[in-house]
C-alpha cells in the first residue's frame, strides 16, 4: 500500500516493507521465497542515492514496488502528496518492423522541453529510426521520456546498461546537469561503483535486505559490501559532485 503525505523533506519512506514470490517444486505444496526482507528507507529532497547489490538482490522489485506497479506483502510505503516521478527503465521492447522515429516515440508519452532535448542532445536524433540508435543514444531518449512532468524525483533503473566507457561518463555528467536544472532527487540502481558513488549522497546496499547504508565512504568500508564487491580503494574519483 502507499499512502499520500503533505509535502515536506522527505519524499517517500518504506516502512518494513516485505516482498515474496511463489515458489513450486515437486510436490504441488505452494511455497513463498522473501524477494525482499524489512524493507525501510526514506528518499529525501534534493539526494542522490544509489541502490547496489548483486544480480537477484531485489532491486527492481523494489523499485516497481515505489512506482506502485507492485504491493509490499506486509509493510507500507508513504508516498508525498502531489509528488511527481519520472521512471527511466533499464529497456523498453519495441517491435523491430514497427517504423517509429524518435519524435514520435516521445510524442507518445507527452511533450519534452526543449530545454532538455537539447541538453540530452536527443534535438538531433528526433527524425532518426528508434531502431537505429547507438545504446548510449538511446539512454539519452528514455532519459528524456522520464522528464516529461519535470519530476521531484527521478527514478533511473541501471541507466548506463549496455553503454561504452564514455557513454557512461558522459550519461552521469548530463544526470548531474539535470538534478540541478530541476532542484529533483534521483533514485538510482547501477552496477557501475566506480562512477556511481562518486556523484551519490547516500547508498543502499541490497541483499534481500539492507545490508548496509549511508554515505559513500562509510558504505565501502563497510564489512558487508567489502564481501560483495571487494576492496576497491579508489571508487570514488572520477566525477566529483559537490551537493
Amino acid at each position: 500500500m502507499i499512502e499520500n503525505t503533505h509535502r515536506g523533506s522527505t519524499l517517500i519512506t518504506f516502512h518494513n516493507v516485505n516482498f515474496n514470490v511463489p515458489v513450486y517444486g515437486q510436490s504441488t505444496e505452494k511455497k513463498e521465497k522473501a524477494i525482499l526482507k524489512d524493507i525501510s528507507f526514506s528518499v529525501r529532497q534534493n539526494e542522490i542515492q544509489t541502490l547496489i547489490g548483486p544480480n537477484g538482490a531485489g532491486k527492481s522489485t523494489l523499485i516497481k514496488i515505489m512506482l506502485g506497479l507492485l504491493k509490499p506483502h506486509s509493510g507500507f510505503v508513504v508516498q508525498e502528496e502531489g509528488i511527481k516521478i519520472g521512471y527511466m527503465p533499464q529497456k523498453i521492447n519495441i517491435n523491430p518492423y514497427l517504423p517509429l522515429s524518435v519524435e514520435s516515440f516521445l510524442a507518445l508519452y507527452g511533450d519534452v522541453d526543449k530545454e532538455f532535448l537539447s541538453l540530452l542532445r536527443v534535438d538531433k536524433l528526433l527524425k532518426f529510426s528508434v531502431h537505429s540508435l547507438s545504446g548510449g543514444e538511446w539512454q539519452r531518449v528514455l532519459f528524456a521520456r522520464s522528464l516529461m512532468n519535470k519530476p521531484d524525483l527521478l527514478v533511473l533503473d541501471e541507466p548506463t546498461q549496455g553503454v561504452d566507457f564514455t557513454g557512461q561518463q558522459d550519461f552521469f555528467k548530463l544526470m548531474l546537469s539535470l538534478k540541478e536544472r530541476l532542484n529533483c532527487s534521483i533514485f538510482l540502481i547501477s552496477h557501475d561503483l566506480h562512477y556511481v558513488l562518486s556523484a551519490t549522497d547516500q547508498v543502499l546496499c541490497l541483499n534481500e535486505h539492507i545490508c548496509c547504508a549511508g554515505r559513500p565512504h562509510e558504505v565501502q568500508n563497510h564489512a558487508e559490501y567489502q564481501k560483495m564487491f571487494g576492496h576497491a580503494k579508489h571508487p570514488f574519483d572520477v566525477v566529483p559532485y559537490h551537493h
